[in-house]
């Protein structure tokens, strides 16, 4: 089989690392397209053996260069990934005559999809570019009935959770110590991960005002990029912590070292990881936490949610904003270390079972039937 993965760019991003790990895993034979932005996830596909190629689209009149590419590979299917490319991509396939289209929904919440508002007009060109694929994967139950609500037919959906690499998340002591003294961050520090695009969405200013409020010897680490940077300093300065936030810049998974460390290296370094974003579709940054042993404080979390009682009993949600985090932080500081081992809700979301699972929606694709039905746990039914 030949799959060509259409996606919207290859910066940094939770969807586009996602990408990459999969197509290791993959038994297929894949290629990929961004419509911009090649960034760091486009090296780091290359340095796989993949092949990237950059649309370089400015404007809806560059999607001529799409069909002609596509029929040119021969693909037997098509996956597209995030808005833009699913619209665009889907449109594509059907004109090259590949009629095997799927499409993953990474991003959609209640209110907004990658950060545009949920208006008439979005919803109105998804649905339409819906209806020329042949599934629709949703990263989680959650996003599944969102999809639903929207008006995608339930058997058109598949939910396919995103996966982790486990074994890279695996907490290392040593690790932890180097990371540590490369940030500067004392070896004694009690450091507050927080990992995620640079967003007003995510309100990472909840860490920093909470961190004003907590012992000296507390410190945050916020790992990701995006345009509420210079906001997010302001705020720092402001709270008069300034010298005890640390700005890691975006790190993707295997950067390159001399870049520093890449995004397990800082989890070993953290000591708590805090999400306190208000609407997820999956929440990667708590399962990628989880693995890596950490206690997790969260506000949204299909990935946690949407799992049975007691698969993460290091997860707990904080209801709230920077009162409730000041308090839910300080306990976990004074709980003290405990063992950093994965709990079972990180096993559930191994990459290779995710891989397993989108084999199979392809295979119906293909066969031109719907996928088997998505149980309430965000995986197949035996």
């Amino acid at each position: 089989m030949r799959a060509l993965h259409v996606i919207t760019g290859l910066g940094t991003g939770g969807a586009e690392q996602q990408l990459r790990l999969l197509l290791r895993h993959l038994p297929v034979d894949c290629d990929v397209v961004t419509l911009t932005d090649p960034g760091p996830v486009a090296e780091g596909l290359a340095a796989d053996g993949v092949r990237v190629v950059h649309l370089g689209m400015r404007g809806n009149r560059d999607l001529a260069a799409l069909p002609r590419l596509i029929r040119r590979g021969r693909y037997d299917l098509v996956h597209t990934h995030l808005y833009r490319a699913c619209l665009y991509g889907r449109i594509a396939a059907r004109l090259a005559g590949v009629r095997a289209v799927v499409a993953t929904e990474h991003s959609l919440g209640d209110s907004q999809m990658e950060g545009r508002p949920l208006t008439a007009g979005v919803r109105a060109l998804y649905l339409a570019g819906e209806r020329l694929g042949r599934s629709t994967v949703a990263v989680s139950p959650t996003v599944a009935e969102r999809l639903t609500r929207w008006g995608v037919p339930g058997p058109r959906i598949a939910v396919v959770p995103n996966g982790i690499d486990l074994e890279r998340f695996r907490f290392d002591p040593g690790l932890r110590l180097r990371t540590r003294d490369r940030l500067g961050l004392p070896d004694d520090a009690f450091v507050i991960g927080g990992v995620g695009r640079l967003a007003p969405g995510k309100r990472f200013d909840v860490l920093i005002r909470a961190l004003a409020r907590l012992p000296g010897d507390c410190r945050l680490l916020l790992v990701g990029g995006g345009g509420e940077e210079g906001a997010l300093r302001g705020a720092a300065r402001l709270a008069g912590v300034a010298d005890r936030v640390v700005f890691a810049g975006e790190r993707p998974h295997g950067c390159d070292p001399a870049a520093g460390p890449d995004l397990p290296a800082l989890a070993s370094a953290m000591d708590v990881l805090a999400s306190p974003s208000a609407e997820e579709a999956f929440g990667l940054a708590v399962v990628e936490a989880l693995a890596a042993g950490l206690p997790v404080r969260y506000t949204s979390c299909p990935a946690v949610e949407d799992l049975p009682p007691g698969a993460a009993p290091g997860a707990l949600r904080v209801e709230g904003g920077t009162d409730a985090y000041t308090r839910a932080l300080a306990e976990v500081r004074a709980a003290g270390p405990g063992p950093r081992t994965a709990p079972e809700a990180a096993r559930h979301y191994c990459i290779a079972r995710s891989a397993s699972r989108l084999m199979d929606v392809y295979a119906a694709a293909l066969a031109g039937t719907v996928p088997e039905p998505r149980s309430s746990q965000g995986v197949t039914p035996p």
